[in-house]
């Protein structure tokens, strides 16, 4: 296995923005999971885990939810992603690339090796060696398991984030193989003095310095999860990835079950509700809400 190359701080903005620059953001569908509905939208109760692991829950009660990434293609800073989804190896050996824990945790995944984000790149003439940049939002297997198929990209995440994968395992949530590579990783600091405030988010980058592409630091869900502001020419998208993984989280504040801390995700909760306040147009994509990708327009 190759060893991860030491992450080195991002310096942003990164090269290549331009003034009223704005990104055609095209949603990407890698694959489907089903789950327990009670691992999305918690239920409360001494047996309430037992629900959450689909323990005595029929199938037929399961919920579908995504596994998405994102294509922006930025005007002058080539094609950017947001996450990598699955790789299309999971369509045919799960466990060699999700290994036994995650097998277990996504165990009802429906998905052709076409789906995987280098192939839907190919079909839209744009080679994986052309991504310069890949914005992780945190390194969960089904936001990283493809990080092998970028090998010529600059991954941006938090610091945060970067340390917890790197010292947790598949019990946190995390399959080191798919990021021990030893590819460009950029650190974002958010608690350095160049972090600032943007519409409702404590702590923002703008990544190329043109307001076209801004990632804001929402832990909780993981210890440096990240959300995504995109200007596009239709208005403002927030892939708000996994800080809420439902509408319901938004508009109900319903929690999903396992979160690395719950005060963390509340707050991150908060700023994405004033930032929806603030900017009321923008749509909003949570991470694994089926029926809201569903209704996504196929380009931004």
């Amino acid at each position: 296995m190759a060893t991860a190359a030491e992450p080195q701080p991002a310096e942003l903005p990164l090269a290549g923005g331009r003034d009223g620059a704005e990104v055609r953001l095209h949603p990407l569908l890698t694959a489907t999971v089903r789950g327990p509905r009670a691992w999305f939208l918690r239920e409360e109760g001494r047996f309430a885990w037992r629900k959450a692991f689909g323990l005595g829950v029929p199938k037929d009660q399961w919920l579908t939810a995504p596994i998405p990434a994102f294509l922006l293609e930025h005007p002058s800073a080539g094609p950017v992603l947001v996450d990598t989804g699955f790789h299309g190896s999971v369509a045919v050996t799960p466990r060699s690339n999700l290994g036994a824990f995650g097998t277990i945790l996504y165990r009802d995944i429906e998905m052709n090796p076409e789906q995987a984000v280098a192939a839907q790149l190919r079909e839209k003439g744009i080679e994986p060696s052309s991504v310069n940049t890949v914005i992780m939002t945190h390194f969960h297997p089904d936001h990283a398991s493809a990080i092998s198929d970028f090998p010529e990209a600059t991954f941006l995440v938090s610091t945060a984030e970067w340390e917890a994968a790197t010292h947790g395992g598949q019990r946190e949530g995390y399959v080191k193989r798919q990021f021990d590579h030893g590819f460009h990783y950029r650190l974002v600091d958010f608690d350095s003095d160049d972090a600032n405030s943007f519409s409702g988010f404590a702590r923002s980058f703008d990544v190329f310095g043109d307001g076209s592409i801004r990632i804001a630091f929402t832990p909780g869900h993981t210890a440096g999860h990240m959300s995504v502001v995109a200007q596009t020419p239709h208005g403002e998208v927030l892939l708000a990835g996994d800080a809420i993984f439902m509408r319901r989280t938004l508009e109900e504040e319903h929690l999903p079950h396992m979160l690395f801390d719950e005060h963390l995700f509340r707050r991150s909760l908060r700023e994405i509700k004033q930032y929806v306040k603030e900017t009321p147009d923008a749509v909003v994509v949570p991470g694994h809400d089926w029926e809201a990708w569903q209704k996504l327009e196929p380009v931004y």
